[in-house]
């Protein structure tokens, strides 16, 4: 092995300064480029990927708990806000994961986590009037137990709605699409209509706040208001509401919750429980695509990868044809020259890669720092390219390359058996 080691020096100080000196570096460029495309790629991806979740879980929350008929639609129908698991629900730390949707649940096997935290909302539907402008909106009501984490941080003009006074505020939180074609302010009013019934209201509120969350489908339709409004608009006590809200700990327990409440929580008969990702697939379904494309890409990064260090070890091996019917002559086995120059070749993989990890990480770093390269909002939800690094992907990537990489170079590394040392040194 010290032998293969020393001729493996001794050859990459030649060839860096032959003509193949060239094409070394060139294939160690490839290499890197190939790296810097992969890394990226997954950041982006990943990135991509949790800031979209995220907005729609902020703005949702994680599950749903309302009335059969609230399932599919937006129409209000009344549930009574006391029950067994709101709040409570929150004490229980972990849960039983249920086997295949049935009663039984799987012995000692747990959620990661609970349910972070759960809230009321309401819904009604109605239509913004503004000097002859029309537009039709509808109103989320949210009560004292709201979560402001995610809609405080998109607002852009404004404070969030205060909801702990006596007497609701005629404040309402809407977004800057809407301001923008309605042509309201902070501190505008507007005269909202509703439907009730046969009857035909009107009421006015004041604009508190402008947020903008991307989620253009969400932007477009919604606006914030104290629950109280809906209650009394559609004649309901105190105690009625449209819905609850779930947020769970861990995201990847949000199924499983879901089913041990609806399966083993005295769940009222009314009632139906679904998550977000079930009450709108479309959005997740097209985030999850973006998986095929990132493994397509990189099914044609690890291509050019492998054709370009086949090449590089086929012309090192033909550059020192007559040297390798000289070793042969000496009696060196045919696999301590294969090593050689598969040692060769795996050091011009383990550069480009090095150069590819480093160029990553550094327009990545950059990118979060600086956000420089920018996006359609309307269209990709979000306004800069996100970056996300996953250490895990990290770590993998450059061990399924390294090994993919060596197990191809055994393949064309086969020709060095088939050289004839007399052949060779007479080519020399």
């Amino acid at each position: 092995m010290a032998f293969s080691a020393f001729l493996a020096r001794r050859l990459r100080a030649g060839s860096s300064q032959s003509s193949t000196g060239r094409i070394i570096r060139f294939a160690i460029g490839t290499i890197a480029l190939c790296m810097t495309v992969i890394l990226l790629a997954h950041a982006l991806i990943l990135g991509f990927k949790e800031e979209i979740k995220a907005k729609v879980f902020g703005f949702w929350g994680h599950i749903h708990i309302t009335a059969h008929n609230l399932n599919q639609t937006f129409e209000t129908a009344p549930v009574n806000r006391n029950q067994t698991f709101y709040p409570g629900i929150t004490q229980k730390k972990q849960f039983p994961v249920l086997a295949d949707g049935i009663h039984a649940g799987q012995p000692g096997k747990l959620t990661r986590g609970g349910v972070d935290h759960i809230q009321v909302f309401g819904l009604k539907p109605g239509i913004l009037a503004r000097k002859g402008e029309l537009e039709g909106i509808l109103l989320k009501g949210v009560g004292a137990d709201f979560k402001w984490d995610f809609m405080g941080a998109y607002l852009t003009e404004g404070d969030t709605l205060s909801l702990k006074s006596e007497s609701p505020p005629r404040d309402i939180m809407i977004s800057r699409t809407t301001a923008d074609r309605m042509k309201v302010n902070v501190g505008d009013d507007l005269l909202i209509h509703f439907i009730q019934g046969e009857r035909q209201l009107e009421r006015k509120f004041r604009i508190r706040a402008v947020y903008k969350t991307g989620l253009e489908e969400y932007d477009r339709k919604f606006a914030i208001v104290d629950i109280r409004h809906l209650q009394e608009l559609a004649g309901w006590s105190p105690d009625t509401v449209s819905g609850f809200e779930l947020f769970v700990e861990d995201l990847g327990d949000a199924e499983a919750i879901a089913d041990y409440i609806y399966y083993e929580w005295p769940l009222p008969g009314e009632l139906y429980i679904e998550t977000i990702r079930q009450k709108f697939p479309a959005i997740f379904d097209w985030v999850e695509i973006q998986d095929i494309n990132e493994r397509v890409l990189l099914i044609l990064m690890l291509l050019v990868v492998m054709i370009n260090l086949a090449t590089v070890l086929l012309i090192l091996m033909l550059e020192r044809y007559g040297m390798i019917g000289v070793l042969k002559a000496l009696g060196v086995s045919d696999w301590t020259v294969r090593w050689i120059f598969i040692r060769l070749t795996l050091r011009i993989l383990v550069i480009g890669m090095l150069l590819g990890n480093g160029l990553a990480l550094g327009l990545g770093t950059l990118q979060r720092k600086t956000g420089w390269f920018r996006l359609d909002e309307s269209e990709y939800y979000l306004s800069e390219v996100p970056i996300h690094w996953d250490p895990g992907f990290f770590f993998f990537i450059n061990v399924f390359v390294l090994l993919v990489a060596a197990l191809t170079l055994l393949l064309p590394s086969v020709y060095i058996a088939r050289i004839q040392p007399v052949n060779a040194i007479r080519f020399k």
